[in-house]
């Protein structure tokens, strides 16, 4: 059995029904569980009703929507910046924003473990580019000071919180950095937003540090319950962005169900703390149990668990006894990881209930003394 593109045929809270067998979902990106809430479903049916289903056209021609206006607005507010610009895909919008301004005399600075999208924008750039290790801010300021006194603009990328190891970014050192070097500060918070931050506004403002960083680029495919993605900054970064960006350009808008979604996640999200609480609730129940059992997570600071294995085969007969345990994860295998360092990569959501969760560390302690994973 392959354990990829495996076709979920219902969902209902934290279970889904995947070749007529019903299982807990541990993988899902759905943090706040909103994916699956009655006022997204009928924000998007009213919006299919009043708009049709397709833009039809670039947001430059006929594919913008007062809907995508008033979103913009919303999260420019919601992020406390002065714009924000919407995409028809996370990807998207990562691609856009680092292929759009990095120029033939930038440096881009990465983490290594920043997400595939920045590198790819990376890559349609002119730009140089310099990885430094994972969560190594000590060698990134080496780099920075090895290219100090050249002619040169600098912009350090990392993700806010890392989509494999559930690590957050330490950000007071990047912002540190970047006004030390003068450097531009961009953050992908496609995992932050909605988790982190008093109200879910992400990595900046868990960190109080919302007016130090330059850009920051997300998604709606996680917590805001849809699809598509932004970027928040200054009014004229956003504006060049929105008419530089070829990936922005040349793309069908949005269509209107997945905006009109992802307002009322939004909305939802502003008013409701609660989705978050029992986030987190759930989130330090399930570690808990699994530092208890005795399981490496890798130093995981937040709802995405990585489960460290070893070899491939492991990680793959560790995959199919969990699912014949009711268990639906993802395995991580080389090459998307080191050779050697396969992982079981799990989160847990706010729709998951406490005899799941328990279910759950029940069969990874069954699979993992099996597979002598643990003792």
């Amino acid at each position: 059995m392959h354990p990829y593109f495996m076709p979920i045929a219902k969902q209902c809270g934290g279970t889904v029904e995947v070749k007529d067998k019903g299982l807990v979902i541990l993988g899902s990106n759905d943090y706040l569980g909103l994916t699956q809430d009655e006022r997204v479903k009928t924000a998007a049916r009213n919006a299919l009703t009043d708009f049709g289903t397709s833009c039809t056209g670039s947001r430059f021609l006929t594919g913008t929507l007062t809907l995508h206006e008033e979103i913009e607005q919303r999260l420019a507010k919601f992020f406390n910046k002065e714009s924000v610009l919407t995409f028809s895909a996370g990807y998207l919008g990562c691609l856009s924003v680092i292929a759009a301004l990095a120029g033939r005399k930038d440096v881009l600075y990465f983490d290594r473990e920043n997400h595939s999208s920045l590198y790819d924008g990376a890559t349609l750039s002119p730009a140089k580019l310099r990885k430094f290790k994972h969560n190594d801010l000590d060698q990134l300021e080496k780099m920075l000071k090895e290219d100090q006194d050249k002619n040169i603009g600098k912009i350090i990328v990392s993700d806010g919180v890392f989509s494999m190891s559930g690590h957050i970014a330490d950000l007071p050192r990047l912002v540190e950095l970047a006004k030390k070097y003068n450097a531009k500060l961009i953050i992908d918070d496609a995992h932050g937003a909605g988790v982190l931050g008093p109200n879910g506004e992400g990595t900046a403002a868990h960190f109080g540090l919302e007016d130090e960083v330059d850009l920051i680029v997300g998604t709606f495919s996680k917590s805001f319950a849809s699809v598509g993605g932004y970027v928040a900054g200054k009014r004229e970064v956003v504006s060049f962005i929105k008419h530089k960006a070829r990936p922005f350009i040349f793309t069908a808008a949005l269509p209107s169900m997945q905006m009109a979604a992802a307002l009322e996640a939004l909305n939802i999200i502003e008013k409701e703390n609660k989705h978050k609480e029992k986030l987190w609730q759930n989130v330090k129940h399930y570690q808990e149990g699994m530092a208890e059992l005795g399981f490496n997570t890798m130093g995981t600071q937040t709802p995405i668990v990585p489960v460290f294995i070893g070899e491939d085969e492991a990680a793959l007969a560790f995959w199919k006894m969990l699912w014949e345990e009711g268990v639906f994860t993802t395995p991580a295998m080389s090459p998307a990881v080191p050779l050697g360092q396969s992982i079981i990569r799990t989160s847990v959501n706010a729709n998951h209930t406490t005899e799941q969760i328990d279910k759950v560390l029940a069969a990874f302690e069954n699979v993992g003394k099996k597979l002598g994973i643990i003792s």
